[in-house]
C-alpha cells in the first residue's frame, strides 16, 4: 500500500530531509512507528574541575547517595556516580588537560557533558544508530564505569548533545 504524499507548509531542513526514511508519516502527530533504540536514560555526565568538591555539592548538600567511584585511565577521567531515581549523575574529573573531558572543561567550563542511554545490546544499538544515518565516535564498544560497555554518538548527529550508549555489566 502506497502512503499519500505529505506536503508541508514549511520546507524540511536539509539535514532532516536526508532522514525522511525515519519519519512515520502515517502515524498520528507525536507518535512513531519506529522501535526505540534506547531503553532508558542511564545517567547524565557532568564535567567537573574537582571531584571531591563536586561530591561535596551532590552528595553532601543535595543528599544524593554516592554509588561508586572509579579511575578510568583509558578514558582519562576519575568518575563518581551519585544516585537519583532509577539512574545517576556521573561526575567526571579529567586526569589531564589533554583528555576529552579536560579539553571540554578548557572550552566550555564545568557543566553538562553528555546524556547516556541504557541498552541491553550495545552492538544492536550502534547498528540502529548507524542505520539511521548518524555518525558514531566509537564504531566498537569500549570499557566504561563498573565494567559497562559504552559507545558515543557524535554530537553533530544529535543536535549538539554528546550521546553515550551504555550496556551495563551483567
Amino acid at each position: 500500500m502506497k502512503l499519500p504524499t505529505v506536503t508541508s507548509i514549511a520546507p524540511t531542513p536539509p539535514r532532516l530531509a536526508e532522514r525522511d526514511h525515519l519519519r512515520a508519516w502515517a502515524a498520528p502527530p507525536g507518535t512513531s512507528t519506529l522501535t526505540p533504540v534506547f531503553g532508558q536514560i542511564d545517567h547524565i555526565g557532568v564535567a567537573v574541575e574537582d571531584l571531591d568538591d563536586a561530591l561535596d555539592l551532590y552528595r553532601d548538600a543535595l543528599g544524593m547517595r554516592q554509588q561508586h567511584r572509579e579511575r578510568l585511565e583509558s578514558q582519562g577521567v576519575e568518575a563518581a556516580l551519585v544516585g537519583v531515581g532509577d539512574g545517576h549523575v556521573e561526575l567526571l574529573e579529567p586526569l589531564s588537560p589533554e583528555s576529552n573531558v579536560g579539553r571540554f572543561l578548557a572550552r566550555r567550563g564545568p557543566g553538562l557533558h553528555h546524556v547516556a542511554y541504557r541498552t541491553a545490546d550495545i552492538e544492536s544499538a550502534i547498528g540502529a544508530v548507524r542505520a539511521a544515518g548518524l555518525d558514531m565516535i566509537d564504531e566498537q564498544p569500549r570499557g566504561g564505569v563498573q565494567g559497562s560497555r559504552v559507545a558515543f554518538v557524535h554530537p553533530r548527529a544529535t543536535g549538539g548533545v554528546l550521546t553515550e550508549l551504555v550496556e551495563p555489566a551483567h
